[in-house]
């Protein structure tokens, strides 16, 4: 496609038109729950991080993951899986469940300086607009943005919040379309680069920030970078030029049109849910939220970031904050730190301050 050229892909949907349709949304039998119960069994005792899609053997379940895989990758840009028994389960059954789904997607990538490739998203203290904090260490609100260095994005609903959390999508392709209905002018501004914040996680030899466009159609789809946040605490730095009013009126734009009823999907994500989002072509928001009062009712997903070697070819410049994995040739997660390993917690990391 052309730069500015209008999307009609299955990519380009309308939330009114999919809150209408339930093909998005696999309700788990007892078979499908007893077969990930059985695999997550068979693998008790082993590092996580060593599990790989070899060591599940799961016949029932994979034509159901196939065809999730297609629809994330592939189709609409995500999926709901429902209905696993979370109250049941101890946290180290359900993480190996989960890793297990998410060896059919992907595979996973590092979250973290400390090398996490399990995450926790969860009120920890943290400020989404500190600069060397995330906003899943907090209760903020997390308007609609993507993640940085993710091509699927999987939260797996542990526990939900008293008030509040409430999870929104909105395709990428849909705001372009809009945007070029609307404001021709701001669409292409959006496909030159902006400069973002590494936000304390410096790349080794680079500067603490990196440049990305926040669309970047290419190869019959429209790529979107958008984590508003990051470009404008990237200003931080008296080296880089200051947003244009012309930039930052593009990016509110984005964000008033993600909002927008007639554009996202409102989705209702409960205890025992996973959601796969496609982070190339999807943005996802989240409301803020009160947690409940007992520490152990406190919300609490887990999440994945999978890197898909066999999936749609990438522009360069989304290899801007990471770098390239020289065994897969996707964007490989967080650079560690020397001596630093992977690892699978089953409890949150303690905030950076």
């Amino acid at each position: 496609m052309t730069m500015l050229e209008v999307h009609r892909g299955e990519g380009a949907w309308l939330g009114p038109d999919m809150a209408r349709r339930d093909d998005w949304i696999h309700t788990f039998s007892d078979t499908e729950v007893a077969e990930l119960e059985a695999v997550a069994t068979a693998v008790a005792g082993q590092d996580i991080v060593s599990l790989e899609a070899s060591h599940f053997t799961m016949p029932g379940l994979d034509p159901v993951l196939a065809r999730s895989r297609d629809d994330v990758v592939d189709g609409r840009g995500f999926v709901l899986l429902r209905g696993l028994p979370v109250k049941s389960w101890s946290r180290e059954q359900t993480a190996r469940a989960f890793w297990a789904i998410g060896s059919r997607i992907g595979i996973p990538v590092t979250q973290n300086p400390v090398g996490n490739i399990l995450g926790h998203v969860t009120d920890v203290g943290g400020d989404a607009d500190h600069p060397n904090q995330r906003g899943h260490q907090s209760s903020d609100a997390l308007p609609f943005h993507t993640d940085i260095g993710a091509e699927v994005v999987g939260l797996f609903c542990l526990q939900g919040a008293q008030s509040g959390g409430e999870s929104g999508v909105v395709s990428a392709a849909t705001l372009w379309n809009e945007l070029l209905a609307q404001r021709p002018d701001l669409a292409e501004l959006l496909t030159h680069s902006f400069y973002y914040d590494r936000r304390g996680e410096d790349v080794e030899g680079q500067d603490p920030w990196y440049e990305m466009p926040v669309f970047m159609p290419t190869d019959g789809r429209v790529v979107a970078s958008y984590v508003p946040r990051f470009i404008r605490s990237a200003q931080r730095f008296e080296e880089l030029p200051r947003l244009t009013d012309k930039q930052l009126e593009a990016l509110d734009m984005v964000q008033t049109l993600a909002d927008d009823p007639r554009f996202k999907l409102e989705m209702d994500f409960r205890p025992g849910d996973i959601q796969f989002v496609n982070n190339l072509v999807l943005m996802h928001s989240r409301t803020a939220y009160e947690d409940w009062p007992e520490p152990e009712r406190k919300r609490q997903l887990l999440r994945l970031w999978l890197s898909v070697p066999d999936g749609w070819p990438l522009p360069d410049a989304y290899f801007a904050r990471y770098g390239t994995d020289p065994k897969t040739g996707r964007p490989q997660g967080i650079n560690l730190p020397p001596g630093i390993d992977l690892t699978a917690p089953l409890t949150p990391p303690v905030l950076r301050t």
